[in-house]
């Protein structure tokens, strides 16, 4: 969904008769005459766009209402409509009248329901008109009282259709509340009664016109969604979660915690300290700015962690370090604090994060704009951005990391620990941060290096043995055998080692031969599986991989890839022929010297297994000869249908003999695809820096006449999915993931490790083990995995403990001082697939002793505890058990074994 300042809007405070500040980009809806009114009567200067709506969707009663009973979202069309007469502002007596109907009376002429689109500062200074005009001669004005109105929010989804003044316009249950959808379905969709808009803040406009020119023009076919937030300005009933008075804008500032486990208690006024009384369930939604969910879910985390509620409702700004280069000069955390006291303090269903995700914005332009981002990394970022912020060294020492040397692990440990505690120091090092011992081996000279390094969170491998099932076709090179499929079982969680191995094995690789993988896409090679411990699960279902037997002793050899090309009619070119890619790719390995004979003796022996006997294609010929006769007779024109058919019968019996002029030979510049160079017979080639040489064989039709190449352009997919067959659901324990998370194993080619003792980059063996654990741990399940080419998402479902996570058998450090024992009291959930899906948290409420489901704005409780399990757990959040767990009661049976 492309970015757009359209999706700026919270949820309205109607408190301040002053109006929005100047730097609100919100947008209201208000009833037309009561906009009129105000802008006659205050001199406001703005000219409106008028759009008449109409239904989107089915026309007739009855297939509407069904819709909307069957269907989770509404919508209808807003098309420009220059000819609108604009209602006329009502007297007094009936304004006031007018009112008790609320946003959906009549506006206009004709029984129309007519409204306008106002900007935030436009907005304001209606309203401190009608509030003025009320007040001096209490009446005359549409709004007599100020508490007899409600701001809500709307968020809407815009798309615009190509060539045209229109706009569709989505109201999704998805992106408001039950009660919010409702209303506004009520009041926007048309229904017996037209409905008129006029925009007067001129969002439609630049959707309409600079939003639409920006877009790629690829994209300009389909509709694109963009997120609208818009404030109803509804004068029909009390407000109930928009007028929250000055409430949310306290300062509480606080002596002592206010907070007693994560719930906050009743405070009483004291005019001396400037405590109030405030009572606070945190229980309050984060409104949804348009794709704004991971933020949400990680905000809902961290604000139901006790010891970080604590410390921001209480006296945190003395803490602030303005001078950490490091840092953003305070203004993160200053952001943070003043978000999670309005989430602790407020009395309303919900919140909008504006101003915090504008900060975070300016200090992390990658989590700026409305697309999807992942809440992980957005958690990350938020603790070392507070770290920073909040750190009380001014002045940071250096200290340089010493060798273990075979000292004792204990006294290695601590000085690291002090090291880092004399630079970083800090409610979230107090709270969230750990210690982990990570040991590196030379293959070589057996060098032994110890570090204990500092850890925000744990991010944790899913470990599977469950096997994937995966075809790939075979290539020979000797010019003797055709291609063949083959079909492997491997280990879903594998990798390119793993299924090179196994598809060797099954194939009946010689000992003098290699395989060279590589995928497939459009008769061109995209990418080759070089990289041994590439993991398979990049690897899709849908997509084509091929093999090439290879000799080992060419391993350090060039080689060619062929790319076939013949000519084929195009609709999208009114029939005109042009080349096109044809059939998978053919390599051979290169001997020493090449020009153009060697090139083209090479691929006449790769053609071997495919040319096709002189009977079929006497056979063939006599066919084609026959339906040329025919068609000769038809023109009245047989004279050169006729002599071919002569010249091929009298050849028949002789074997076809490969021309020159059924193909030709063509260099390919790999950095520029789209360069071509023909190759003579008698030209030296030369590979390019990477040892291959790419060569585009372009085929005439009497070439094509003498091969079956059938078989190049039917490669199977990995894997065919079988229609409504369901797979099992994988399953794996928490403790199983930390076993693969302190599993040794050796570091890729990427990532080598200088040893000391050789004074060398070595591929070592690296082993991590857990050395102190923090009061607060996070685990993040490692979902994602990202590679150049692909991106996927595992949806193994991770039992995970609730009540007693026990870590004791993880811990290296036996000291014994601390617990490590560890109660779950928040999960982050992802839904969905890598292009899209949405973000959730799980919360644990101290206060009532139950968990709830944040669902951005939406806040329900929780049923089953249970429940909180699923294969959409992305992040987990446990807190440390004090004194001494064996009585605890746990329904998890720890085991380290993976099932499927």
């Amino acid at each position: 969904m492309p970015a757009s300042p359209l999706a700026a809007g919270d949820a309205a405070s109607t408190s301040s008769a002053a109006g929005p500040a100047d730097d609100d980009d919100r947008v209201f809806l208000v009833l037309h005459r009561w906009w009129r009114e105000a802008q006659e009567g205050a001199g406001i200067d703005a000219h409106g766009v008028p759009y008449a709506a109409a239904p989107a969707g089915p026309t007739s009663y009855g297939m509407k209402v069904l819709s909307l009973l069957m269907s989770d979202h509404t919508a209808f069309t807003l098309r420009r409509a220059d000819g609108l007469a604009a209602p006329q502002p009502q007297q007094p007596a009936q304004g006031a009248a007018a009112a008790k109907g609320g946003l959906g009376v009549a506006g206009g002429s004709g029984g129309a329901r007519s409204y306008a689109l106002v900007a935030a500062d436009l907005f304001g200074k209606a309203r401190a008109w009608h509030l003025e005009s009320a007040k001096s001669n209490g009446k005359g004005s549409l709004l007599t009282e100020e508490t007899s109105v409600n701001i809500y929010p709307i968020m809407l989804r815009v798309s615009v259709t190509r060539g045209t003044n229109a706009l569709t316009v989505k109201i999704s249950k998805k992106d408001n509340s039950v009660e919010n959808f409702k209303r506004a379905t009520k009041i926007l969709a048309p229904d017996s009664e037209p409905v008129h808009i006029w925009d007067f803040s001129g969002r439609t406009t630049f959707i309409l016109m600079n939003e639409w020119n920006r877009m790629p023009q690829d994209l300009r076919s389909s509709d694109q969604e963009m997120p609208l937030e818009i404030q109803f300005y509804d004068m029909s009933e009390p407000t109930s979660n928009g007028a929250v008075g000055k409430k949310d804008e306290l300062a509480l500032t606080m002596g002592s915690s206010v907070l007693s486990n994560g719930s906050i208690m009743d405070m009483d006024l004291d005019s001396s300290s400037g405590i109030c009384k405030q009572v606070g369930s945190g229980l309050t939604g984060l409104d949804n700015l348009g794709n704004t969910c991971f933020m949400n879910s990680s905000v809902q985390c961290l604000a139901h962690t006790s010891k970080l509620v604590d410390y921001f409702l209480g006296d945190y700004h003395k803490e602030i370090n303005p001078h950490n280069p490091l840092g953003m000069k305070g203004e993160l955390a200053y952001s943070f604090g003043d978000l999670l006291r309005k989430l602790w303090t407020i009395d309303r269903s919900s919140f909008s994060p504006r101003q915090f995700k504008a900060r975070l914005a300016r200090f992390a332009p990658q989590f700026s704009g409305f697309n999807q981002h992942d809440s992980q990394e957005l958690l990350a970022f938020l603790l070392d951005g507070l770290h920073e912020d909040l750190n009380r060294v001014k002045c940071k020492p250096y200290s340089e990391a010493k060798d273990s040397d075979g000292r004792p692990d204990e006294e290695v440990a601590d000085e690291y620990w002090g090291n880092h505690l004399a630079r970083n120091d800090s409610i979230i090092v107090d709270t969230c941060q750990g210690q982990y011992k990570s040991t590196l081996v030379c293959p070589l000279c057996k060098k032994v290096s110890v570090t204990f390094d500092p850890f925000m969170y744990l991010s944790l491998p899913l470990p599977s043995t469950t096997m994937r099932t995966m075809t790939i076709t075979v290539f020979s090179t000797d010019g003797i055998t055709g291609p063949s499929p083959y079909t492997v079982n491997v280990p879903k969680s594998g990798d390119t080692k793993t299924l090179i191995n196994a598809l060797s094995n099954a194939c009946s690789l010689r000992d003098d031969e290699r395989l060279l993988v590589a995928e497939v896409y459009n008769s061109s090679i995209i990418r080759y599986l070089e990289e041994p411990s590439e993991v398979i699960s990049l690897i899709r279902d849908g997509d084509r991989l091929v093999a090439y037997r290879l000799p080992k002793d060419s391993e350090d050899a060039p080689i060619v890839v062929f790319k076939n090309q013949r000519m084929e009619s195009s609709l999208s070119s009114f029939g005109r022929k042009s080349w096109k890619n044809f059939g998978a790719p053919l390599v051979s390995s290169l001997p020493g010297t090449i020009n153009g004979h060697t090139i083209y003796n090479l691929f006449l022996q790769l053609l071997v297994p495919f040319r096709v006997s002189k009977d079929d294609i006497a056979d063939a010929d006599q066919i084609n000869c026959k339906s040329s006769a025919v068609n000769g007779i038809a023109d009245m024109d047989m004279g050169s249908g006729a002599a071919e058919c002569a010249s091929i019968h009298n050849n028949a019996g002789e074997d076809a003999i490969m021309t020159d002029t059924a193909m030709e030979f063509y260099l390919n510049n790999e950095r520029f695809p789209d360069q071509h160079f023909k190759i003579e017979m008698d030209q030296v080639v030369t590979p390019g820096l990477r040892k291959r040489l790419h060569v585009i064989v372009c085929w005439q039709d009497d070439g094509l006449k003498q091969y079956n190449l059938d078989s190049l352009d039917s490669l199977p997919e990995i894997y065919k999915s079988v229609l409504f067959a369901r797979r099992p659901q994988e399953t794996c324990s928490l403790y199983a993931c930390l076993e693969a998370f302190i599993k040794e194993e050796p570091l890729g080619p990427e990532d080598m490790w200088y040893c000391p003792g050789c004074k060398e980059h070595r591929q070592a063996s690296k082993k991590l083990d857990l050395w102190r654990l923090p009061e607060i741990l996070i685990i993040h399940l490692k979902r994602f995995s990202y590679s150049r080419y692909t991106k996927n998402k595992l949806d193994t479902f991770v039992d995970f403990p609730i009540h007693d996570l026990d870590l004791s058998k993880f811990v290296r450090d036996r000291s014994g001082q601390l617990s490590n024992h560890y109660q779950l009291y928040a999960v982050s959930n992802h839904y969905g697939s890598m292009g899209g899906g949405h973000y959730t948290a799980y919360v644990f409420h101290e206060g009532e002793k139950r968990w709830y489901d944040f669902d951005d704005r939406s806040v329900e409780r929780v049923d089953k505890e249970d429940s909180i399990k699923t294969s959409a757990a992305y992040v987990l959040f446990y807190r440390r058990i004090q004194g001494d767990s064996s009585s605890l009661v746990t329904e998890t049976t720890i085991e380290s074994d993976c099932t499927s």
